[in-house]
């Protein structure tokens, strides 16, 4: 069973997170079916990283589907797959998502897999995968999950990091009414990689089927038709679950690790805390397994707390109008629904007088909460205006797990404001520091940083790279978490996130790099010199564009240029970074050590007012700059 939330007010839980975090955890953590509780709640490792429960031991899969099982609610929905893509619509119980995941890990065994391996799953959004990652937690395996947006140099540099025995994968994914075949992108990054691994099982789909390479690829189907069900493997609580890569200010993603116990008791938490639902609730959360969103909350987080999961394969407009969201609340009865802004962006955009809505009873929502990216004021608003709901701003990172800042719906909802995240959520010692690490008064901006130690489910490190962790995270100001956002909190300590204060950008919810864009843009044979900056955009938050320099006495239209390079980007690094302009420029904002003033560049293209550093090396160009820029239409 889920645990209480305390009866006290958001203020005291909150309190109590901070100066007792041993025992307000330990009372989170007895809500978790433990194979042996943990005695010890709070204690650094050998690298001399705070972990969780580290004398505890569990499993994942038990707690998020057998304990269910056991308890004697096997014939309640678990999973609610839900398809306008492909016309379907499946129910699955906790019994039935419990067979096939048993059946799927059996598999997984009978292909060597073990204990501390690594399965790659790049897989769309179909019950197969939420069975598989569950399959690889019920036999300590470690899954790894690639979104199937990502060109093949993306995957087989995961690949490559991760070391995977096995790639679980489908044939295709669905885009709207577009089909992409995942089995020439997997073989290309098969190919590219240097590390092989030993199978890859494919699922196929009607839509479009695979041909299956021989002896390495197996048919999904004969697979788990030839195998038997396993039972759980206890691992220790300090034992991975789960990497998540996630983009960094270099090309090389970081191999986010997710631990098992902390991340069941957070996650078990959260549902009723910060979500406020509990067993039998419906719970949706749009998004996709390849991001942590699903993980935690089409996946892990509802299961534990024995919910129903809402697995939705389709899109917020066109799949098949602006009216999808409301269809899948009214039919399935969802009680809390969580997206990205950019979803209602695209809602309104085509529906702005929410007309769609109409057709649909939605009265079981009880709260909407939206993250992923900033929530604009204007959305808000229209979404206060026509769900009569709570409209709940929340933020959180992959690092994180689950939410850093939200309004709690499951302790005490307090005034909201437009444009902040509300408060920090239980366990988080949220500081906003200026360049020389001094906390900044109210509604001063600054880098906003977490002191340590983070709360269960936090990550303890980067995948094969704990220097990295240390370095990207914690060098900055020693004894806090490096969030990469800034921002500020105002007069009652709401906190207000403004933006990242790397090249890392949200494109619709996605993290992404401008630096590994600026890669692919670089290596064209016309471009001498580049920058990628991430500018505003009312639909996606932020969109990518390059300025471009072009090598002497290289004579090619712009428009030619252009069009290559947004198709090179597509093929290098997906569709999903939306890269879609470029700009030729005569020169370059430069300092004199030679770097570029990319901040200065998207200031400018926002009209957003900006400071010219001194060490700029000379500040005729950024005039000349802004000239060309406002002659092209090009700022706002």
């Amino acid at each position: 069973m889920a645990s209480e939330v305390p009866t006290e007010t958001y203020a005291e839980v909150y309190n109590r997170s901070l100066t007792d975090p041993e025992g307000f955890w330990a009372d989170q953590a007895a809500g978790i079916p433990w194979i042996v509780a943990p005695e010890t709640i709070l204690d650094k490792d050998q690298n001399g990283v705070w972990r969780w429960f580290s004398d505890g031991v569990l499993n994942s899969c038990y707690v998020a589907l057998d304990q269910h099982v056991v308890a004697g609610r096997g014939d309640q929905p678990a999973l609610i797959y839900d398809s306008p893509v492909t016309g379907e619509v499946q129910h699955f119980t906790y019994a039935q998502l419990l067979e096939k995941t048993s059946i799927i890990a059996g598999g997984l065994v009978n292909l060597g897999v073990g204990k501390g391996d690594v399965v790659v799953i790049y897989m769309p959004m179909v019950p197969e995968t939420v069975a598989a990652m569950l399959a690889c937690a019920r036999i300590g395996a470690i899954h790894s999950v690639v979104f199937g947006g990502f060109a093949p140099s993306e995957l087989a540099m995961r690949i490559d990091d991760a070391n995977p025995r096995v790639v679980l994968a489908a044939s295709c994914g669905i885009e709207v009414d577009r089909v992409i075949a995942y089995q020439p992108l997997l073989n290309d990054a098969i190919d590219l990689a240097e590390h092989k691994p030993d199978h890859v099982v494919m699922l196929q789909r009607q839509q479009c089927e695979a041909t299956l390479s021989m002896p390495r690829d197996i048919d999904w189907q004969t697979w788990e038709r030839e195998a038997s069900p396993v039972d759980c493997v206890p691992v220790s609580a300090t034992d991975p679950l789960y990497v998540l890569y996630t983009s960094g200010t270099t090309g090389k993603p970081k191999g986010i690790v997710r631990d098992n116990g902390g991340h069941a008791v957070a996650l078990n938490y959260s549902m009723r805390a910060v979500y406020g639902v509990g067993v039998g609730d419906v719970y949706w959360a749009a998004s996709d397994v390849g991001w942590v969103v699903g993980h935690s909350y089409i996946v892990y987080g509802p299961l534990f707390a024995g919910c129903t999961t809402v697995l939705y394969e389709g899109k917020p407009v066109k799949t098949p109008d602006a009216g999808a969201f409301w269809r899948v609340l009214a039919e399935h009865k969802v009680k809390s629904f969580f997206v990205a802004p950019t979803a209602f962006r695209a809602m309104r955009k085509e529906d702005p007088d929410c007309q769609l809505l109409q057709k649909y009873d939605i009265s079981n929502l009880e709260y909407q909460f939206v993250a992923g990216e900033r929530l604009d004021p204007p959305t808000y608003h229209w979404l206060k205006e026509h769900l009569h709901v709570p409209v709940i701003d929340h933020w959180w990172q992959t690092e994180t797990g689950w939410s850093i800042c939200a309004n709690m719906a499951g302790i005490e909802l307090l005034e909201p404001k437009a444009g902040s995240c509300s408060l920090p959520a239980p366990g988080w010692d949220l500081r906003v520091l200026d360049a020389h690490g001094q906390e900044v008064g109210p509604n001063q901006e600054g880098a906003i940083v977490i002191k340590a130690p983070l709360p269960p489910s936090a990550f303890p490190t980067v995948w094969n790279d704990h220097q990295r962790f240390e370095d990207s995270y914690w060098s900055e100001y020693p004894g806090f978490y490096l969030t990469g956002d800034g921002g500020y909190r105002d007069e009652d300590g709401y906190v207000f996130v403004m933006g990242r204060t790397d090249d890392v950008i949200n494109v619709a919810g996605h993290r992404l790099s401008t630096g590994r864009i600026e890669e692919v843009v670089a290596e064209h044979s016309a471009i001498a010199e580049c920058a990628v900056v991430g500018i505003a955009d009312a639909e996606k938050g932020q969109v990518p564009v390059g300025l471009l320099l072009m090598k002497d006495g290289v004579n090619l239209d712009p428009q030619v240029l252009q069009a290559e390079l947004v198709q090179a980007v597509r093929n290098a690094v997906g569709p999903i970074a939306n890269f879609k302009r470029a700009l030729v420029v005569a020169r370059l904002p430069k300092t004199r050590s030679g770097k570029i003033l990319r901040q200065v560049i998207r200031k400018m293209i926002d009209g957003e007012r900006y400071i010219v550093p001194s060490t700029i090396d000379d500040p005729a160009i950024v005039d000349e700059l802004h000239e060309t820029l406002s002659s092209q239409g090009w700022i706002k």
